[in-house]
C-alpha cells in the first residue's frame, strides 16, 4: 500500500494523464456514460413502478368484480335473454365452498339519488355496504368513520360522504360529524367523510350507507347489484373467477357455456400483466446499463494498452534503472482504478441530477407520470464497487504488457 501514498506514483500518473488529455476524457465519458445510464435508467425504471403503485392505491389488487346481465342460451326451460339477479345466499354459498382461496367478499347494491342539506343538494351515488370494503379498498377518512359492525346490526341510519360530496352540500369550515342529510327523503345522520383517491377509486362521489339499511329503504329483499371477491395471497385469481363464476351459473340454472350471463372484470390479471412489463422492465435497464458499463471499463483497457505502447521508451527507462515489474505494474493499475474510479463518481452525481430534473418535471402533482425516481444506496454502492474491481481486473492486461517488455528491447524503441 506504500505505493499508494507515493508522490512520485501519483506525478507520473497525473503526467500521464496530462500527456493524452484527449483520449483520457474520452475515456472517463465512456466510462461515466456507463453508470449515469444505469443510474438513471434504474430511477426512472422506479418511478414508473411508483406511478402504477399510485394508480392502484389501497385497493386489494387480487381482487375480481361480478354481475349479472342476460343469458345467451335456453337451459332447463329458460328462454335466451333471460335476466336474473345475484342473491344473499350466493354470497354464503361462495363463503363456504371457496373458504381457503376467498379473503374478502362484500355484495354491494347501489343506486343515484337526490342528496339534500339545508338549502344545498346534488344528485350522487347511494351505495349499500359492509364494513368489509374498507379492507378491499381503503378509504381515507378526513373526518370520522367507515360503517362499522353495529350500523349493519342495527340498519343504522348513517352516511359516509366524499370530500367532494362535503364541499358541495355543507358551508366552508361547516362540523360535517353529527348532522343531518336527506337521501331519498330519509335523514341520515353523517359519520364520516373520506378523501379522493389517488389511484383506482370505482365509487367516485358516493355516499355510502350499511347494507341492511340500503335493503330496507330500496326494498331489494335478498338481491344484490354485484360483488367484489378478494382472493387470498398465492390464488390463482384468474382460476378463482373462472371457478366462481362456474359455481354462479349452477345456482342461477345458468348454461355452463354461457359467456353473456355473468360480466366479470378480474384486477388480479390486469394487474399482473402490468407487473410483468414492470419486470421485463427492470431487467432491460439492468442489461442496458451494466453492457454499456462494461464497455466503458473495456475501453479503458483499450486506452491503457495504446499508452503503454507509447511509453515503452519510458518504461524500458525505469527498469534500466532498477524499477521492478511489480512497481510498474501497480502504477498502471492504479491508473486504471483511478479513471474508472473518477468516472464513477461523475457518472452516479451526474445520473443524481438528471433523476431530480425529472422529478421536478414529471413527477409532481397527482396526474405525474414517474412518481420519485430514485435509486437505492446499497445498489448505488455495489454498481460502484464492480465498477471499481472491473477498472482494477481491465488493468492487469496493460499492466502485464508492461511487465513483459525487456529493457534493453525498450530502449531501442522508435
Amino acid at each position: 500500500m506504500k505505493f499508494l501514498f507515493d508522490s512520485d506514483t501519483w506525478q507520473e500518473i497525473y503526467g500521464s494523464i496530462r500527456k493524452n488529455k484527449v483520449r483520457t476524457a474520452i475515456t472517463i465519458i465512456g466510462v461515466l456514460w456507463g453508470i449515469f445510464l444505469l443510474v438513471v435508467l434504474l430511477g426512472a425504471a422506479r418511478g414508473v413502478d411508483n406511478g402504477f403503485k399510485k394508480i392502484f392505491g389501497d385497493f386489494a389488487t387480487n381482487s375480481v368484480f361480478v354481475w349479472t346481465q342476460s343469458t345467451d342460451t335456453p337451459f332447463k326451460g329458460f328462454q335466451e335473454g333471460r335476466r336474473f339477479r345475484l342473491k344473499m345466499n350466493d354470497i354464503e354459498v361462495l363463503k363456504n365452498e371457496y373458504q381457503d382461496e376467498i379473503k374478502l367478499l362484500a355484495p354491494r347494491n347501489q343506486t343515484n339519488n337526490l342528496i339534500i342539506h339545508d338549502f344545498k343538494s346534488g344528485n350522487f351515488s347511494v351505495s349499500g355496504d359492509y364494513p368489509v370494503l374498507d379492507q378491499i379498498q381503503k378509504k381515507k377518512l378526513i373526518f370520522g368513520r367507515f360503517i362499522n359492525e353495529n350500523d349493519i346490526l342495527s340498519s343504522a341510519k348513517i352516511t359516509v360522504i366524499s370530500e367532494n360530496m362535503y364541499k358541495q352540500l355543507f358551508d366552508k369550515g361547516e362540523e360535517p360529524i353529527g348532522e343531518y342529510i336527506k337521501i331519498n327523503s330519509i335523514n341520515y345522520k353523517v359519520v364520516g367523510v373520506y378523501g379522493s383517491s389517488n389511484g383506482i377509486d370505482l365509487d367516485g362521489d358516493t355516499a355510502f350507507i350499511p347494507f341492511t339499511t340500503f335493503k330496507r329503504v330500496y326494498n331489494t329483499a335478498n338481491n344484490i347489484d354485484w360483488m367484489v371477491i378478494t382472493a387470498n395471497p398465492g390464488i390463482d385469481i384468474e382460476q378463482m373467477e373462472s371457478d366462481v363464476i362456474l359455481t354462479l351459473k349452477s345456482l342461477h340454472n345458468v348454461h355452463p357455456e354461457d359467456k353473456r350471463a355473468f360480466g366479470s372484470f378480474n384486477l388480479g390479471v390486469q394487474i399482473a400483466k402490468v407487473t410483468g412489463f414492470l419486470t421485463g422492465l427492470q431487467f432491460m435497464t439492468w442489461f442496458v446499463g451494466i453492457a454499456t458499463l462494461i464497455a466503458g471499463v473495456f475501453a479503458i483497457g483499450n486506452i491503457l494498452l495504446i499508452t503503454v505502447k507509447e511509453r515503452t521508451q519510458e518504461i524500458g527507462i525505469r527498469r534500466a534503472l532498477g524499477a521492478t515489474p511489480k512497481s510498474i505494474r501497480q502504477q498502471i493499475i492504479l491508473e486504471s482504478v483511478f479513471l474508472t474510479t473518477i468516472a464513477g463518481m461523475l457518472g452516479i452525481v451526474f445520473g443524481g441530477l438528471i433523476l431530480y430534473f425529472i422529478d421536478s418535471a414529471f413527477g409532481q402533482g397527482d396526474d405525474a407520470a414517474l412518481i420519485n425516481p430514485t435509486v437505492n444506496i446499497p445498489i448505488i454502492i455495489i454498481a460502484f464497487v464492480t465498477l471499481i474491481v472491473l477498472g482494477t481486473l481491465i488493468g492487469l492486461i496493460p499492466a502485464h504488457m508492461a511487465t513483459i517488455v525487456r529493457p534493453i528491447e525498450a530502449l531501442r524503441e522508435e
